[in-house]
């Protein structure tokens, strides 16, 4: 279980994160919202604790990331799969030696082991036959599918993605949400997915929060929160240009 208390952070005197509460169950899908610039990527590294808050906590089954000693962080992080927004393959290594590196780099596994677990994550992917190519020789949406066959190669039990669809098209999309979707299933994940894809998110995740202003505006599940009356969440979730939102 992931539980986000009374979270604060602030930049040059400028608070970004103003007192966010957030419960994630065990094996729950939660999707995170709100407007760009909102806060919510920089919500997803306390989690792994690739930043510290200013006052608040971040509990993963109920130990504090932020007061974790250096080898119980570590263990922590390898439980832990990140899904970036840009993939972060390694463009001079090809498919398989990109979804091999964790294994290669945080395990003793031997090669054929190694093998065996990346062809497997690559065929769930649709990309068995792609191992041998580079990156540059890739779709933006067969990158997406490759940083998420490395990310399950270690069979995580938590996944934070970050605004992994970002910048494809809408069929793409949806297929990669339904990857997303099985992974949960297959493996009982318990995941974060950060996206800006509405409504296509709501039909793959049991919960949705949205951050406003720094906090927690709503945390519902994704028929209630299409419903809600709260002329914010009804501007966002709509995409309407009148309400109480300014865009910048």
């Amino acid at each position: 279980m992931i539980r986000i208390e009374d979270l604060h952070k602030s930049f040059d005197g400028q608070d970004v994160l103003r007192g966010v509460s957030l419960q994630v169950e065990t094996g729950e899908f939660v999707a995170l919202v709100g407007m760009s610039g909102s806060g919510k990527s920089l919500l997803l590294r306390h989690v792994v604790r690739l930043i510290k808050p200013d006052s608040g906590r971040v509990l993963v089954d109920g130990r504090d990331v932020a007061r974790m000693p250096r080898a119980e962080l570590e263990a922590l992080r390898s439980r832990v799969g990140y899904v970036f927004q840009s993939g972060a393959l390694f463009d001079s290594e090809t498919v398989f030696d990109n979804v091999a590196f964790p294994l290669r780099e945080k395990t003793r596994l031997g090669e054929s082991e190694i093998r065996r677990r990346v062809m497997t994550e690559l065929d769930m992917v649709g990309l068995k036959d792609a191992g041998a190519k580079y990156p540059a020789q890739l779709s933006g949406g067969m990158l997406k599918r490759v940083a998420l066959a490395r990310t399950l190669v270690r069979s995580p039990e938590i996944i934070l993605f970050d605004e992994p669809t970002t910048g494809l098209d809408p069929i793409v999309v949806n297929s990669i949400l339904a990857l997303f979707e099985a992974a949960h299933q297959r493996l009982h994940l318990t995941g974060i997915l950060v996206s800006h894809e509405i409504p296509e998110i709501f039909g793959i995740v049991q919960k949705v929060a949205m951050l406003h202003e720094g906090k927690i505006a709503a945390v519902e599940t994704p028929e209630t929160l299409q419903a809600s009356p709260d002329p914010v969440i009804d501007q966002f979730v709509n995409g309407k240009l009148e309400g109480p939102i300014r865009y910048r």
